[in-house]
């Protein structure tokens, strides 16, 4: 029968229905299979996955494929987002086998696991066939799927360690010249299709073309943010930004929208207004923040995971973005008098035709240039922009809504506790900073106990271990909400959690960490993850924690360990792309800046240097007689003081920040 309906998973209880007899992945299952030697078909995917509603529909809910994986094989479905450990291992064997990827993610496997076949979204015609000429292969040549299930295995934990490093490292500057051969000179992002927005390639890319005054690298930040922002990718009406779009001027989006991807858009947009104080960009910043608060918090201080892409039509029809699309005429009833001017903003036009008499929002003209050809005052028309916004969206309340994923995973509400931090300090406005402390304050409470970090919460309910990820983008949230605060506990939190990971996830071997703790024996082979994705790698962030709590610590343990990992991977790097989490640790290594304030302005201070954008200097301040070894003999209670060091040399003590003037931070 059918396990899933005690599961926490939206994803899982999605098919909690089917007539497969579905099970979740533990020790009970996986015994089963061994001693029933069936097959495993281990099938993945998350809640708000396009493709994985359409093979459910078309595969998983009928009766001939339910008859078919019932009979020959035990079967085993993962939510990515519950068990990214499970996902990456099997990820790796399906690109191994067929040199790509994806989800739904469908593997093939031995009663022990062991991937022998695998793909990702399949008709059911082909699953159908696939999964008959493998039961039949297994039945009467066992060996020869056993002796390939080997090799593959073998290829798998090759991919899941270090990968051989160059001799040499690749100049910095050479890697961003190959890099600018990619970009998308016209709409920005990359010159393809589907277009994703990689948020800390756009966060590294920023931060290095304003340090090396990079006129033209900063030009095409703004143009991609620019067009980013008026794109359909944009939910202009409401806020927050879709995964990712299909076509090459973010027009179109595949319209999930997930929490990881708002979050770190906070902090690169946040960047872009300290640096060029655009009211585009601020717009930005106090959308998505409305779309989060509204439609993503968990009510107890924590943010749920996503908002699926399909949602019904009038005609009870399950409909990719039909929660977000339009027709003319629908506009022309809700703008009436004002559309001349409403479809001259959002292109009511052949360039901004969807499908099926379906219009997606996007702008290819700015507010100015539009006011100044219809002859009326800017600020009219922003306010005439918002009127209509409203208009559509109270209209689009009445429609039936997408589907939430309502887990709150720990990794990436510590994402959003940075975007938030970032957005305080660009804004300027204290209620940021209230709801970063407060998604930690969640963490610490409902996902924190005395066996450990928990990944994912539901239901008034913590189940499964933290993973690397977990810790290590927590510890950095922990970091940024000290840089903010100077409150100590968080980076004694910080410090605490640091030293767990060296315990229980240090690769002793390799000296970089892997993704399950040692405690964990459901998995079968443990990976280190390096390459940052649209998340960066767990190991990025705790090259960045290590090399940050080395400062503060005076620790050359903690120092060392993070500068090695950045050493180790500058010379793999070929394509710099995957890798810009790492690059942004090395900012600060190749070219070293510290600064301590401390006295009883040191928090004002602090943040008045982080109303600019910040791209290679750790700043750390603390307004008490810490015993940090950072503040050693640097506190004086009636002054506040400045000490600034670059390149291992200090300059003198100053009592007045305006000597910063001189130096890029």
């Amino acid at each position: 029968m059918n396990e899933l309906s005690s599961e926490s998973s939206p994803y899982l209880l999605q098919h909690s229905q089917n007539p497969i007899h579905w099970k979740s992945w533990n020790a009970k299952s996986l015994k089963q299979a061994q001693e029933e030697n069936k097959l495993i078909v281990v099938s993945i995917g998350y809640s708000t996955c396009h493709w994985c509603h359409v093979m459910e529909h078309e595969s998983f809910e009928t009766e001939e494929v339910a008859q078919l994986m019932n009979s020959h094989f035990i079967s085993i479905k993962i939510d990515r987002e519950e068990r990214p450990d499970l996902d990456a291992f099997y990820m790796k064997a399906v690109q191994l086998m067929t040199k790509q990827g994806g989800w739904p993610l469908n593997v093939v496997c031995l009663p022990n696991g062991s991937p022998i076949w695998g793909g990702t979204y399949f008709p059911k015609e082909n699953w159908m066939e696939a999964l008959e000429q493998l039961q039949a292969l297994f039945a009467t040549d066992a060996s020869r799927v056993n002796e390939f299930a080997e090799q593959l295995h073998e290829g798998i934990t090759l991919l899941s360690g270090i990968p051989n490093a160059k001799e040499t490292v690749t100049p910095l500057d050479d890697l961003i010249s190959k890099w600018k051969k990619s970009f998308d000179w016209e709409y920005g992002g990359y010159s393809r299709a589907p277009k994703f927005m990689m948020p800390n390639n756009l966060s590294f890319l920023q931060k290095y073309g304003y340090l090396n005054q990079d006129e033209t690298l900063l030009n095409y930040i703004d143009l991609t943010l620019t067009k980013m922002a008026w794109g359909g990718i944009f939910d202009t009406v409401h806020g927050g930004f879709s995964r990712y779009s299909v076509d090459h001027k973010w027009h179109i989006p595949h319209f999930e929208k997930m929490l990881y991807d708002n979050a770190q858009l906070l902090s690169v947009y946040a960047d872009a207004y300290k640096r060029t104080k655009d009211p585009l960009y601020k717009t930005c910043l106090e959308k998505t923040i409305l779309f989060l608060e509204s439609e993503l918090s968990n009510g107890e201080g924590g943010f749920y995971s996503a908002l699926d892409a399909d949602s019904l039509t009038k005609g009870g029809k399950l409909l990719e973005g039909a929660y977000y699309i339009w027709t003319k005429s629908e506009m022309e009833d809700l703008i009436r008098e004002d559309f001349y001017l409403f479809e001259q903003v959002f292109n009511v036009n052949e360039f901004g035709y969807w499908e099926d008499n379906y219009y997606v929002l996007i702008q290819n003209q700015s507010l100015e240039t539009i006011a100044l050809h219809n002859n009326i005052p800017l600020s009219e028309l922003v306010a005439k922009k918002i009127k209509w916004e409203k208009a559509l969206l109270d209209h689009r309340k009445n429609r039936s809504q997408p589907r939430l994923d309502d887990k709150t995973l720990t990794a990436w509400n510590a994402l959003l506790i940075m975007g938030y931090l970032d957005t305080y300090t660009a804004l300027n406005e204290s209620i940021h900073l209230k709801k970063a402390k407060g998604i930690c304050a969640f963490i610490s409470d409902k996902m924190w106990s005395e066996t450990g970090l928990f990944h994912t919460y539901k239901n008034g309910k913590a189940t499964i271990a933290a993973f690397l990820d977990d810790h290590a983008i927590f510890i950095a949230a922990l970091i940024m909400l000290y840089e903010n605060t100077l409150e100590e506990d968080y980076i004694k939190q910080a410090k605490q959690l640091t030293d767990h990971c060296l315990d229980v996830f240090l690769n002793t071997e390799t000296q970089f960490f892997n993704f399950s703790s040692d405690h964990e024996h459901d998995i079968i082979t443990n990976s280190i993850e390096i390459e940052d994705n649209v998340i960066p790698a767990s190991n990025s962030y705790m090259a960045q924690n290590l090399i940050k709590l080395g400062i503060l610590y005076e620790n050359t343990h903690y120092t060392k360990l993070g500068q090695n990992m950045v050493e180790t991977i500058k010379k793999q790097i070929d394509y710099a792309s995957a890798y810009s989490n790492w690059l942004l640790a090395d900012l600060y290594l190749s070219n070293p800046s510290e600064l301590a304030i401390t006295g009883p302005n040191a928090l004002a201070e602090t943040l008045a240097i982080k109303q600019q954008i910040l791209t290679k200097t750790a700043v750390f301040g603390t307004t008490i007689e810490s015993t940090i070894p950072f503040f050693k003999n640097r506190y004086d209670s009636k002054e506040t003081m400045f000490y600034f060091c670059h390149n291992q040399s200090c300059q003198r003590p100053e009592s007045d920040a305006a000597f910063l003037e001189q130096h890029t931070l």
